[in-house]
Formats: C-alpha cells, structure tokens, sequence
C-alpha cells in the first residue's frame, strides 16, 4: 500500500469514529434521566466530535479530488478518533 491510500484509509477511519462519537454523545444528551449537567456535557461532546467528524470529512475530500495529503496528520487523526471513541463509549453507562 502506498501512502496516499493509507491516509485515505486513516482518513475515513477517522471521520467513522467521530460520527460514532457524535451519534452516543447525542443518544445520551436526549435521556431524561441525568441533571442538567450531564446533558450540557454531552451536547458539548456531540457537537465537537460532530464538527471533528465534519473536518476529517472535508480533508479526505480535498485528499480524493485534489491529491493534497499529508500522511501523518491522516495518522494522528484516525489515532485520536479511536482513543476518543474508546473514552466516550467507555463513559455510557451499563446497559440495565
């Protein structure tokens, strides 16, 4: 595989993650059972990884029309994605 491919690969990786993120974070943000608190730090959380997600989808754009990449920022992204997602999914509680 050559580089380009990879960053095209951390690219959407990276973008996946962050929706996923987005997509929790609102799930949790719309239960009625937490204080005021909680829900305005998961509304914080879904809007962030919402606009990241937006971000990585914009420069996997630029990446395909235009062959603009730089490989170790496409890396970094989908390698903080995954440590983001791990930490948000890790925050949900136990399903009852």
């Amino acid at each position: 595989m050559n580089p380009y491919l990879l960053a095209i690969l951390s690219l959407l990786l990276a973008a996946i993650a962050q929706t996923s993120i987005a997509w929790v974070a609102t799930e949790r943000f719309l239960k009625k059972t937490q204080t005021a608190r909680q829900r305005r730090a998961w509304l914080a959380i879904a809007l962030g990884a919402g606009f990241l997600a937006m971000q990585h989808g914009y420069t996997l754009e630029l990446a395909l029309r235009t062959g603009l990449y730089d490989f170790r920022q496409a890396v970094l992204a989908a390698f903080v994605s995954l440590l983001f997602a791990l930490g948000t999914f890790g925050l949900r509680p136990p399903a009852p």
